[in-house]
């Protein structure tokens, strides 16, 4: 595979975790969240934060990459995605910890103005996935070749995503995606234990400057 790095660029609450999986099992070294110099080094794939925020300086720094949008009917993100920010808003806004500071900038830019009524308002967030929508497809608009757009609920998203890299589709994964983070849990991916998984952190530890 000629491609430097592969981008999952979807939105969280958006099945990243499920694609993770699915290039760990083809035996693609792989990092969902990426806050260290040497996790971008080491992954041939990189999603979720600071990836979704990033995708365009990202671009630039690594030529020759492949980006995959993940798309999700907005009936099932938002419920979904409000959730998530309901939990994640008291370390997202505290000015004396919480979480690490490329997180908070990648949540703070792509759900600005980062408010708690804001996240609780479905017009909000759909206005939200709609803006990083929109920019993904104007800015890679004369660029198809570099840009797959998947839901992963459709029966052929995941041979499209191994046609589109040219992985053997006699490698598939029978019965395609495999939905790990059920019920509102995010942390699967910290559960899972596989030789090609990239850390995201250096044993917590993460760099100012990422790539």
């Amino acid at each position: 595979m000629s491609t430097e790095k592969i981008f999952i660029i979807g939105l969280p609450r958006t099945a990243t975790t499920s694609v993770c999986l699915a290039m760990l099992e083809q035996g693609l070294k792989t990092a969902h969240n990426a806050y260290t110099q040497e996790s971008f080094i080491q992954a041939q794939v990189l999603a979720d934060t600071p990836i979704f925020c990033d995708y365009q300086a990202l671009d630039k720094h690594f030529s020759n990459s492949k980006f995959i949008y993940l798309t999700r009917k907005a009936e099932l993100w938002i419920p979904s995605i409000k959730q998530l920010l309901q939990r994640m808003m008291v370390n997202l806004q505290r000015t004396d910890g919480g979480f690490n500071p490329h997180l908070k900038r990648c949540y703070s830019e792509t759900f600005a103005p980062l408010t708690l009524d804001n996240v609780n308002r479905d017009d909000f967030l759909l206005d939200c996935y709609n803006r990083h929508q929109q920019g993904v497809f104007e800015y890679f608009k004369d660029r198809q070749q570099d840009l797959l757009t998947i839901d992963v609920s459709d029966d052929d998203s995941y041979l499209k995503l191994l046609t589109f890299l040219n992985i053997d589709n006699d490698k598939a994964r029978e019965g395609g995606f495999k939905q790990i983070n059920i019920g509102g849990k995010v942390r699967a991916w910290q559960h899972l234990n596989n030789d090609f998984k990239v850390e995201s952190t250096n044993k917590g530890r993460i760099d100012k400057k990422l790539y």
